[in-house]
């Protein structure tokens, strides 16, 4: 990936002279601002799956519930969407993730929709686009920035789904570099900035998304960034393929990415000496979006903004950080209040790189 040249290189240049300069503000959950909406099943179709389908030869979506198909929104209630953007590009975000963590066709096939793929990558990356645009455009002297999300699938590489045949797999490597392929195609051409592959249970799926992004770039003969956040999926500090996150780092570090992080399954109190983690190992920049805390009897999640970002004030205050924002159960309160927070403590400085990096 580092020979090539980037595909927008003044883009790249101003989002890295922001990184120098400050810590950057990701934003905060996107489930928990659709869920607020409390929309029912037809809610979700609109107009385009009204009748059930929406004349694809190979639609059965009129055979299932898309109802909790988050992703499908980008095509069914842009508004909601793009009001989402809104909010947090107005709590302070100056990165907008795209609202495509399950738009891959391995994750729309369980709502017989997986050949929106490339559609909702690329409309998702273009609603968040023109979010960002615009609020840049109140704000020129703070540009924000587009993160496409490839999220880890509902199938896992490296863990068999049968407790009785350990040896099963329902995914293989070349299916999920595939799927990736299709999506990331979408997040680029809908104008992406960075791509995030994100809350990872499993490296050998994320080693997937990094190889696809790869030979992709190569075909297309530039490149973008690319952020990578695993998940922690609980207080035995390992990720659920086992790896600590030491192990996890040193798994994906080759690609050479931007940033490398953790989000979701944990609040940032459990979350912190993983990233400390990090902060101890990574040459690149180091990124974490927490939930507000842990959930609670009823699946919620009851962290405040005060609370979430008193704990993260002193992740900043200790130097861990480069980039920060929520994940499950945050709100632009919970963004605004990190962003606060935050303010006044210089990023993370960055270990000298070797030539190789250039």
């Amino acid at each position: 990936m580092s020979t090539l040249p980037w595909l927008h290189p003044e883009r790249v240049a101003l989002l890295e002279h922001a990184l120098r300069q400050r810590i950057l503000i990701l934003d905060g959950g996107m489930g928990t601002m659709l869920q607020a909406h409390e929309l029912d099943e037809s809610g979700f179709r609109g107009e385009r799956f009204e009748h059930g389908h929406d004349g694809h030869a190979h639609d059965h979506a009129g055979s299932c519930d898309l109802k909790g198909n988050n992703d499908l929104l980008t095509l069914t209630r842009p508004d909601i969407i793009r009001g989402v953007h809104d909010a947090y590009l107005e709590a302070g975000a100056d990165l907008i993730e795209t609202n495509t963590f399950n738009s891959t066709r391995i994750s729309q096939a369980d709502y017989h929709l997986q050949h929106l793929a490339h559609e909702l990558n690329l409309e998702g990356a273009r609603l968040a686009r023109a979010a960002c645009d615009a609020m840049s455009a109140k704000t020129p002297d703070k540009p924000r920035f587009v993160i496409g999300v490839l999220g880890p699938t509902s199938r896992t590489a490296s863990l068999s789904p049968d407790v009785n045949d350990p040896g099963f797999r329902n995914v293989t490597f070349e299916e999920l570099a595939t799927n990736y392929t299709e999506s990331a195609h979408g997040l680029i051409d809908g104008g992406a900035d960075v791509i995030m592959v994100e809350t990872i249970f499993d490296t050998l799926n994320a080693k997937a998304a990094l190889f696809a992004l790869a030979e992709l770039f190569h075909q297309r003969g530039a490149r973008v960034p690319v952020m990578i956040s695993g998940t922690i999926t609980d207080r035995s500090g390992r990720t659920l393929s086992g790896q600590t996150a030491e192990a996890f780092y040193y798994s994906v570090r080759h690609a050479r990415p931007l940033s490398v992080g953790f989000n979701c399954a944990l609040g940032a109190e459990d979350l912190r000496p993983h990233v400390q983690t990090l902060a101890n190992l990574a040459e690149s920049c180091v990124s974490t979006h927490p939930n507000a805390g842990l959930p609670n009897a009823f699946g919620e999640y009851d962290e405040t903004p005060e609370h979430m970002a008193g704990v993260i004030g002193g992740f900043a205050r200790d130097g861990l950080l480069n980039l920060v924002g929520g994940c499950c159960g945050t709100t632009p309160a919970h963004i605004r209040a990190i962003a606060e927070a935050v303010r006044d403590y210089a990023p993370r400085a960055l270990p000298a790189r070797d030539a190789e990096a250039a």
